[in-house]
């Protein structure tokens, strides 16, 4: 709360940041809703202010909630106020001279001082007061009843001149093109319109519909005992659809507002340590039974009746706006956001989001400064790394019941114009290989050989540009480990689904070590943290970005074979040679060590022919063989498996693997008994793999079972594949597709009628 108790009524605070200042003024002790549109007073107490602070770009009017008046609101009252500053001051409109000019000073002064305190209060009705004088006093003077006419063509010059000076600001202008110019109040109700915002939040939601949009879509988010309602807007002159979203918060009762303050006033006395950020949902649970504590004995103080349903939802409300995210939360709510981002200066702009559906979108909320360094705190306690002048950049996560977020910050001197944040929203539950599968990242075949190269225990790295999807197929791939084996990630930022594996039953461990950005911290450096997983056993090695000096501990473990396993990452580069290129040039890793890997998967954004959507497709499938010296590229050293073609939307196979040339897929085989020099048992195993998991995405679309394709139950099919095989290996010498896909499809549909 920005005034404390015991602040005078009407006092102000001006706050000037990022090249704008806001101007508060205490309304909290008021009997009244403060409101421009429907108070005189309060207009012209508002106009005073102005007088003496133009510089004032946007008013907030402190109560129980908050009254916020953006700038283009303000805008019209300021033109009032320097009109005000201009006739009382420069004019010296009231001054015995100047009323001397225009007949009996002591009525002029009188009319005049009436008229200039309607413009403070009323500048419409000002406006309409002054036409209507003016065509009175010419009634008079054309009567010829006037004894000093002189006087009088004065007056009614100088009444003329006001009404010319009101007529061009852009209040009186706004509401003539409205239609708007009535008597009363009610001219002002549409011009006037304030965002009404919380006590505890200074983030501004505007509520109301633009007029000029068309509506697209509505669906409803479900939080802890609240819902949420989102609405896709369209605009006309807007590229982007607008995402509207109404929290609760936004839309409780004045008794609930009051506790909330009451109690968050309470709550800000404590300041978290940074230790009791090591666990933040541990920290949260905490807080929450604290908040449900606090509300309850406040409202039996207040004599305010709370159901326990309302005692949970305020509890929850509370914890978002003291040790949480605020809207932030309430936009990763939403599964179907990819990405959020608050660009600096953060006041001025509204957030923007990604959408599944409908891609880039702008939102109505526009985070204020206050909550913007509020993040920024806690993300610094929460991550134990610094964000400040000398460490510009902070890159780490944000963990929330079952919401997991990668989030960036940087402000300045890397931001001029202060704090921005991007945060990249990760799924609820890890992709499978059917889930791309259905979504047409990959096809079938694809999904198979990737199956293949898993099992195959081959080093992979998966490339593409920012927001590729790239961290979301090595998720993938991961589930493809079979259990029994186990595997070490190692991350800078926490963005694989490891907590998911686990309760899973996968045998996995994450290492967090520091990450490329950051100087002076306490974390290990990756590449120590690599090679300390090679002293832990043998195991699965996930590298989540090779982004610096990991490189190369990374393929000095993949060279030594100090890893039995599979090997793979995820690295920024958009073909097989952009990664050689930022592997050996960038990173230091000598051009021979880049041997070490086996395949390299691209994926990239493909655009629509009209530029306005994008979707996510793997581009190609790269093997990279071992013979050449210096350049892979020039001495044929990248050999595409699956190339993508854009007319079918399709990733095929090459002829170099549909003829068998595959030194990769060779290397496996010959590890296999039964395998080795038998291509066509090799390609029915591919295919074999692929078959699987076409059969779970179509019995998912056909019974309506989505579940299917998710992660529990991908563990189960490929359990069920894996044992299968082994079994009819044992009694005729080959896992042949002829006999196991017939015997795990009945596996299949016993276990989808099981439920």
């Amino acid at each position: 709360m920005l005034f404390k108790e015991g602040t005078p009524l009407y006092a102000t605070e001006l706050e000037r940041k990022q090249g704008e200042t806001v101007l508060y003024v205490n309304y909290l002790q008021a009997s009244f809703v403060p409101s421009i549109a429907e108070s005189a007073a309060v207009m012209g107490r508002t106009v005073d202010i102005l007088v003496e602070n133009p510089e004032v770009s946007r008013i907030v009017f402190v109560q129980q909630r908050n009254y916020h008046y953006p700038a283009e609101q303000v805008l019209f009252l300021s033109e009032i106020a320097r009109l005000f500053t201009f006739l009382t001051k420069q004019e010296a409109l009231l001054s015995v001279q100047r009323l001397s000019l225009y007949g009996s000073v002591a009525e002029v002064h009188s009319d005049l001082s009436y008229l200039m305190n309607l413009l403070r209060q009323d500048p419409l009705g000002c406006y309409a007061e002054l036409r209507h004088r003016i065509q009175g006093l010419r009634t008079q003077l054309d009567s010829g009843s006037v004894l000093n006419t002189s006087a009088l063509v004065n007056y009614i010059r100088l009444l003329e001149r006001i009404r010319s000076l009101l007529e061009e600001t852009m209040l009186v202008k706004s509401a003539l093109a409205l239609g708007t110019l009535l008597t009363g109040r009610e001219s002002y109700r549409s011009l006037f319109r304030p965002d009404v915002l919380p006590n505890f939040t200074f983030t501004r939601l505007v509520t109301q519909f633009p007029s000029n949009a068309t509506f697209i879509d509505q669906y409803d988010l479900q939080g802890d005992l609240e819902t949420v309602t989102v609405t896709i807007l369209k605009r006309a002159e807007d590229p982007k659809y607008l995402y509207h979203v109404m929290p609760p918060e936004y839309s409780l009762s004045e008794e609930h507002h009051l506790l909330l303050n009451l109690a968050r006033t309470v709550l800000t006395e404590h300041r978290p340590k940074a230790e009791e950020f090591t666990d933040p949902e541990k920290t949260r649970q905490v807080f929450f039974n604290v908040a449900k504590d606090l509300l309850s004995e406040l409202a039996v103080n207040k004599h305010i009746a709370l159901t326990h349903r309302e005692l949970v939802k305020l509890s929850h409300i509370l914890v978002r706006y003291t040790i949480g995210f605020g809207l932030l939360e309430v936009l990763l709510l939403d599964t179907n956001l990819q990405d959020i981002v608050a660009n600096a200066p953060i006041a001025q702009t509204p957030l923007f989001v990604r959408h599944q559906e409908y891609d880039e979108c702008v939102t109505n909320i526009i985070p204020s400064y206050e909550d913007a360094d509020s993040w920024a705190a806690k993300l610094r306690l929460q991550s134990g790394r610094p964000l400040d002048e000398a460490n510009p950049i902070l890159d780490t996560d944000l963990v929330f019941g079952g919401v997991r977020a990668r989030i960036a910050a940087i402000k300045e001197p890397l931001s001029p114009s202060g704090l921005s944040y991007a945060l990249r929203r990760h799924r609820d539950q890890p992709w499978t290989l059917p889930l791309f599968i259905h979504n047409k990242m990959i096809n079938t075949f694809a999904a198979g050989l990737l199956s293949f190269f898993i099992d195959g225990s081959r080093t992979l790295l998966v490339a593409g540009t920012r927001s590729s999807g790239k961290t979301s197929l090595l998720g993938s791939l991961l589930l493809e480990i079979m259990p029994k084996y186990r595997t070490i990630v190692v991350e800078d930022t926490l963005e694989l689904p490891v907590d998911a594996l686990r309760k899973l039953g996968y045998d996995i461990l994450r290492m967090k070590v520091r990450s490329a950005l950051v100087s002076g911290s306490t974390e290990v450096e990756a590449a120590e943290g690599i090679r300390a997983s090679l002293r832990l056993g043998d195991s699965a090695l996930i590298i989540g970005e090779v982004r610096s000096g990991e490189a190369r501990a990374l393929y000095e473990a993949m060279r030594v074979g100090a890893l039995a396993n599979v090997v793979a990452g995820t690295i920024h580069g958009d073909s097989p040679y952009g990664v050689f290129d930022r592997v050996v040039n960038d990173l230091n890793v000598p051009a021979t060590s880049f041997k070490a890997t086996d395949i390299i998967i691209v994926a990239n954004p493909v655009k629509t022919p009209d530029g306005m959507h994008s979707v996510k497709r793997v581009m190609r499938v790269t093997e990279v063989r071992k013979h050449w010296l210096r350049d892979p590229l020039a001495e044929g050293g990248f050999v595409d498996l699956l190339r993508y073609n854009v007319e079918t939307d399709e990733l095929e196979p090459t002829p170099e693997l549909i003829n068998g040339d595959s030194e990769i897929i060779k290397n496996i085989a010959g590890m296999v008994k039964g395998w080795a020099g038998n291509w066509d048992a090799v390609y029915d195993n591919i295919i074999l793999r692929g078959k699987i998991k076409q059969e779970i995405v179509e019995t998912a679309i056909r019974l309506n079972k989505p579940q299917l394709m998710e992660a529990e139950f991908n563990k189960l099919a490929n359990h069920a594949f894996h044992a299968i095989s082994d079994k009819i290996r044992e009694e005729s010498g080959l896992p042949l597709g002829e006999f196991v896909f017939p015997a795990w499809k009945q596996w299949f549909y016993e276990a989808v009628q099981k439920g």
